[in-house]
């Protein structure tokens, strides 16, 4: 007998199929068991009736407990009340496995903080799964964009020499008799090998020793990093908008039962979908929020508590851009027109969620880069191979980097980015 997936359920109406999964749930009725099965791919109700099933199959039944590991084989019958719209009659039942011990997460309430110590066994609710769920979609919808634009992926090293952007927030580790960092980005080589291949791309993970407790930061997330040639800052930013608008419909298309289970209203990323993000330079953005009452001062970066006050002006993402140059990278370009702003961009999220991509038009002149690598204090030996990028058919680059977990908790309206990553590593959590 074929063993098929729930969320295949649909294309073997009136047939006998096997299910491979695990116990969710239980109610009997007298002669009639009822268990409500999860695989992994989605939820379903299998229907036991006792006249219907071997005495062994049945007396399994009454020995079941929640998470115990089943297969099921019976018959696929349409069922209107069901959230899949099918049910399964039962002919057997094999109990694969019993828990050794009562499932810890049972129905009542538990604290976030006793969820988080039992992460492993917290991602089998429905709620974590279908997160999880959406972040597969969302990253290979991501991945997907990439390619169909012309992107190749080479992926960054995780071992660096040296920082990004500063070294406040690296994670410093031995490296045999040397010492290494853990990446913070993989920008740097991207910019070399879009000199080699023209558009690029890297997807992994990413390391920032920030101190920060907010409901927006890990000190381990995956980020995807672009990075072409002969693309200026506007095309830089257009492209940001069309990987945006592509994921969400993906979503839409694909997860709307993931996004039902989450109780997300769909109507916000609908009109996400439609595109036409909003631009507005960074002293606009700053007059904006004086207007409404913060207290941010011109050439101030955008805090947290900025992003959230602003985004809940739009019903779509905005582009914050030209950010005073002296609060930016070093590697940010300026603008010719006006030095002092940086032709630079930053991506956020609408309801409140804030920066989600971060992206600029790269330093391609040697004299400009060296100068601003004195500026920022870094040691300029460690940067010599970044410098031959420009010493050796220097053009005009740009790139970006967005962050899956954060867009993740947009896309499914989450509290917290906790909950979009299998095992968080947060400022104070390091286990499971």
């Amino acid at each position: 007998m074929e063993h098929v997936l729930v969320r295949d359920i649909a294309k073997y109406a009136g047939q006998e199929v096997l299910l491979k999964g695990w116990c969710h749930n239980f109610r009997s009725s007298g002669s009639i068991f009822f268990l409500q099965f999860r695989d992994g791919s989605g939820r379903l109700q299998a229907v036991i009736s006792k006249k219907e099933v071997s005495e062994e199959a049945w007396n399994a039944c009454q020995s079941l407990s929640i998470e115990a590991s089943v297969e099921i084989e019976g018959l696929v019958k349409a069922e209107p009340r069901s959230p899949s719209g099918y049910e399964i009659g039962a002919k057997s039942v094999r109990v694969v496995a019993l828990p050794t011990e009562e499932f810890p997460i049972g129905k009542k309430e538990h604290g976030v903080e006793f969820l988080m110590d039992i992460r492993h066994l917290w991602l089998r609710s429905s709620r974590q799964e279908a997160i999880l769920r959406v972040r597969d979609e969302i990253a290979f919808a991501m991945r997907e964009f990439m390619k169909e634009r012309g992107f190749t992926l080479t992926d960054s090293p995780i071992f660096t020499p040296n920082a990004v952007e500063g070294t406040t927030d690296l994670f410093e580790v031995k490296y045999f008799d040397d010492k290494a960092y853990l990446s913070q980005s993989g920008q740097l080589y991207l910019e070399a090998t879009s000199a080699a291949l023209g558009k690029t791309y890297c997807f992994g993970p990413t390391f920032r020793s920030e101190k920060s407790k907010t409901r927006r930061h890990l000190t381990e997330f995956w980020m995807l990093e672009a990075e072409a040639s002969y693309m200026d800052y506007q095309q830089n930013m257009q492209l940001q908008e069309d990987m945006v608008v592509h994921v969400v419909k993906k979503v839409l298309a694909n997860r709307r039962e993931d996004l039902k289970t989450l109780e997300r209203d769909v109507a916000p990323l609908e009109k996400v979908a439609e595109g036409g993000f909003p631009r507005i330079t960074h002293a606009e953005a700053v007059a904006k929020l004086r207007e409404l009452g913060s207290d941010i001062k011109e050439g101030d970066d955008l805090g947290a508590d900025d992003e959230t006050i602003l985004t809940q002006q739009y019903d779509k993402p905005i582009f914050v851009h030209h950010y005073p140059v002296e609060i930016k990278a070093f590697y940010m370009k300026p603008d010719p027109q006006d030095p002092t702003r940086a032709l630079n961009d930053d991506m956020l999220a609408p309801e409140g969620y804030g920066e989600i991509i971060g992206g600029s038009q790269r330093i391609d002149g040697l004299a400009l880069l060296e100068k601003r690598i004195a500026e920022h204090g870094l040691p300029k030996e460690a940067f010599e191979w970044y410098l031959d990028i420009r010493r050796y058919g220097s053009v005009p680059h740009s790139g970006f980097g967005i962050g899956l977990e954060r867009t993740v908790a947009w896309i499914c309206k989450l509290p917290h980015v906790r909950e979009t990553i299998p095992f968080a590593r947060l400022l104070n959590r390091l286990k499971p």
